[in-house]
């Protein structure tokens, strides 16, 4: 713990105005999973910092159709809440910009409780009491557009193919410089399976860092795009027929420093601590699928044959299984984890996280036993061993999403009531008001809803 906060904040001013940065952007990501941003000049960063700024508490409500705004108890439009910056997470961003990671207080200094960040921070507070802590991975899909998120031309486009490098070299290498000169650690880049998608992911770090690096990275990346008459998509499907874009997690866990997926004697060298941890995973994605994947696109993605984990199941390198295990190998340099597929680019990632990283402790909490691995497409599947199996297809219909995040006890034990009730609020209104378009008018409505 730092002694001397105001020195720590002092020279972190000092450190921008060495670098020549005269603007500072601070973002939070509200339960739309929309990304909100105060900027101030190099002279108030230390108040943005030491005492935060004042925001409506509607921010944690507004919807992604860039009018709506789902009042509540505590969402509408009396009181104030701070956004307070995390100087600890800053980075340069180039151009006289930095940019840092912010999380919403009361103007008491009490966390607030919608805020994702700090949702996040009592997740990994209550792991470690159980002994555990959790490194996350975050994988980073999007599909470049044009300005007005227009479909680019894609005759040279092939499936990973070298052609889509070629074609878009020039932002593909400005990513990866802006990317570390932000300290953003990219570990592998290319082209995806569908038209103009890319995907690059991003090195493990603890959760909140993690959140952190994937929040900065998209940021980066839109700033390069915009350099190259170009915008990106981070919509779960911004074209019928495509096969999406994902928000896959990986996540593995140590208990008292050892690690729980591997060196032990259950499945796949799973620990019984392990297997009760995928064994959570799998018992809670049902009643989490709201916060994960629960926007009013997201169901246009979560369709079986779209590597998307719509079944509910697990297994070794499996892409059709909500959760892939990846074994402990020489291939691995990470070791043992597991991969959350299901989550898409409209979640809020530090909500999204607390989530995975929540069930899984409540899996080890009540030592679920972990059911019989899926080897195969759980489409092959007869339904008599999809039913010995316990596998189900998770729902497309988000009325049937927000049912079951309504009624889980689990996750709202996790987030809290607030987090919840405002990912139920700001969906509610998507499906109130937008429920009735065709799946093609909701991917061009909602194709730059969580761009930024």
């Amino acid at each position: 713990m730092n002694d001397d906060p105001a020195g720590s904040v002092a020279a972190a001013v000092a450190a921008l105005e060495a670098a020549g940065v005269g603007t500072l952007i601070g973002t939070v990501v509200n339960a739309a999973g929309l990304t909100q941003v105060k900027v101030v000049p190099l002279s108030r960063v230390a108040g943005f910092a030491e005492h935060g700024l004042g925001t409506s508490p509607t921010w944690h409500v507004f919807a992604i159709d860039q009018t709506g705004i789902v009042f509540g108890d505590q969402t509408g439009v009396v009181g104030d809440r701070r956004v307070r910056i995390d100087l600890a997470g800053l980075r340069m961003l180039g151009d006289g910009l930095a940019w840092a990671p912010g999380a919403f207080f009361a103007q008491d200094g009490n966390p607030d409780p919608h805020c994702g960040r700090g949702v996040l921070q009592r997740v990994t507070q209550r792991l470690a009491g159980a002994g555990l802590t959790a490194t996350v991975g975050h994988e980073v899909e999007f599909v470049l557009v044009g300005p007005d998120g227009a479909q680019l031309p894609s005759a040279m486009w092939a499936q990973y193919g070298l052609a889509g490098v070629l074609e878009f070299e020039g932002f593909v290498r400005d990513v990866m410089d802006a990317s570390a000169a932000a300290d953003v650690a990219i570990e592998q880049f290319h082209p995806e399976y569908g038209a103009n998608q890319f995907e690059f992911s991003l090195v493990p770090r603890d959760p909140v860092a993690a959140a952190e690096q994937l929040v900065l990275a998209r940021i980066i990346i839109s700033r390069v795009a915009r350099r190259h008459g170009l915008r990106i998509s981070l919509s779960p499907v911004p074209f019928v027929g495509s096969v999406g874009s994902g928000a896959h997690q990986h996540f593995s866990l140590c208990r008292d420093g050892v690690p729980v997926f591997s060196g032990g004697s259950g499945a796949c060298g799973m620990t019984a601590v392990g297997e009760s941890a995928v064994a959570g995973l799998l018992a809670g994605l049902p009643g989490a699928q709201g916060v994960l994947c629960g926007s009013i696109v997201s169901g246009l993605r979560i369709q079986p044959g779209s590597w998307s984990g719509a079944t509910v199941c697990w297994g070794t390198e499996n892409r059709e299984a909500a959760v892939r295990f990846v074994s402990a190998a020489s291939g691995n340099p990470y070791g043992a984890n597991a991969e959350v597929k299901i989550v898409d680019p409209s979640a809020n990632p530090y909500l999204a996280s607390a989530t995975i990283l929540g069930l899984a402790l409540d899996g080890i909490s009540r030592k679920l036993p972990l059911p019989p691995e899926v080897t195969v497409d759980p489409a092959s599947l007869t339904a008599a061993q999809r039913e010995q199996a316990g596998v189900v297809t998770l729902p497309a219909k988000q009325a049937e999403v927000l049912d079951a995040l309504r009624a889980s006890a689990v996750v709202r034990d996790i987030l809290g009531d607030a987090a919840v009730d405002a990912v139920l609020g700001v969906r509610g209104y998507e499906q109130q008001n937008y429920g009735d378009l065709s799946d093609t008018e909701l991917a061009e409505k909602f194709r730059l809803a969580w761009s930024v």
